[in-house]
C-alpha cells in the first residue's frame, strides 16, 4: 500500500540487514544495562527490514505477526545465566521480548519473537522476591520478575496473595508479549494518558487484547475476575498465533472437568 496500489509484489525487493549497531547505540545499550541492573550476555544486534521498489525505500519497522530472529550466544557463556532477550528502543528504554534459549549444532542461541525491528540483546537479570521464598508460585513469579514482565509491589516484594486489578493485568500481558508501549489518546473514558497504566491500557486496546465495558469505560482499578483474565489470555493467543497451532476442542470437552462448566 505504501508503494502505491499499482506496484506488483514481484517488483518489490526485500532487504534484510543484520548488523552490529553504531557506537552511539552500543553506548545507549550499555547505559541501559547500568541503569537497569542487568548484565549484557551477548553483544547487541540490529535487525532492519526494508522494502525497495524502483528508487523508493521503505523501512518495515512493525509486523502484523511475530517474527523470529536468533542471536548467537558467545562461547563460554553459561546458558543458565540468561534470563531474556530485550529490545533497546532509541530513547534508551528496555523491554522484554518473548525469548527461548535453544541448542543448535553444538551452539546456544537466543530465539527471540517480536513484532518490531530494532536493537536486540540478551541479558542476565536474576530476581527473587523476598516474600516468595516458600510460596508454591515461587518459580513462576521469580521467572516473570527476571524477564522484566513483573516488578512486584516495591521493597523487593511480590505480595502473592493480593488480588490483581484490571490495569495491572493489562500491563503484565503487554509486557509479556513484548509490545512497545505507545503514548496516545486513551481508549476509554476513565483512563487518562497521564495514569501509570495509561500507555499499557491504550496499547492493549490497540492490539485487540481488551475492549472494555459497554459504557465506554475500562474500570482499571477494579479487581479482575478469572473469566476476564482468561478472555484476555485467549485474545493474546490470537495475537501470537498460538491459537492456530492448537486442536479445536469443543467447549464441552474443554470444560467438562469443571463442576461449574454450565455457567
Amino acid at each position: 500500500e505504501r508503494a502505491g496500489k499499482s506496484v506488483a509484489l514481484e517488483e518489490i525487493k526485500v532487504q534484510i540487514e543484520i548488523s552490529a549497531p553504531d557506537t552511539e547505540t552500543v553506548k545507549l545499550v550499555e547505559n541501559a544495562a547500568a541503569n537497569g541492573t542487568f548484565t549484557l550476555v551477548a553483544p547487541p544486534v540490529e535487525f532492519t527490514v526494508r522494502a525497495i521498489f524502483g528508487d523508493q525505500t521503505v523501512e518495515v519497522a512493525r509486523f502484523n505477526a511475530y517474527v523470529e530472529r536468533t542471536i548467537a550466544i558467545p562461547e563460554g557463556v553459561d546458558p543458565n545465566r540468561m534470563t531474556t532477550g530485550v529490545v533497546v528502543d532509541p530513547d534508551g528504554t528496555v523491554r522484554h521480548v518473548p525469548t527461548k534459549i535453544v541448542f543448535i549444532d553444538g551452539k546456544y542461541y537466543a530465539r527471540i519473537s517480536s513484532l518490531t525491528n530494532s536493537t536486540y540483546s540478551v541479558v542476565w537479570h536474576p530476581l527473587e522476591f523476598a516474600d516468595m521464598a516458600n510460596h508454591w508460585a515461587k518459580d513462576a513469579a521469580n521467572d516473570m520478575g527476571s524477564r522484566m514482565v513483573i516488578g512486584g509491589t516495591g521493597n523487593g516484594l511480590f505480595s502473592p496473595d493480593r488480588e490483581i486489578t484490571r490495569a495491572e493485568f493489562a500491563a503484565m500481558i503487554v509486557r509479556g508479549l513484548g509490545l512497545k508501549v505507545e503514548s496516545g489518546a486513551a481508549a476509554f473514558t476513565d483512563v487518562e494518558a497521564s495514569d501509570w497504566y495509561g500507555g499499557t491500557v491504550s496499547t492493549a486496546a490497540e492490539y485487540g487484547l481488551i475492549s472494555g465495558l459497554d459504557d465506554g469505560t475500562f474500570r482499571p482499578n477494579e479487581r479482575i475476575t478469572r473469566e476476564q483474565a482468561m478472555t484476555i489470555i485467549a485474545k493474546a493467543m490470537k495475537v501470537t498465533g498460538l491459537k492456530d497451532k492448537l486442536p479445536e476442542p469443543s467447549a464441552d470437552a474443554a470444560l467438562g472437568a469443571f463442576a461449574d462448566a454450565a455457567a
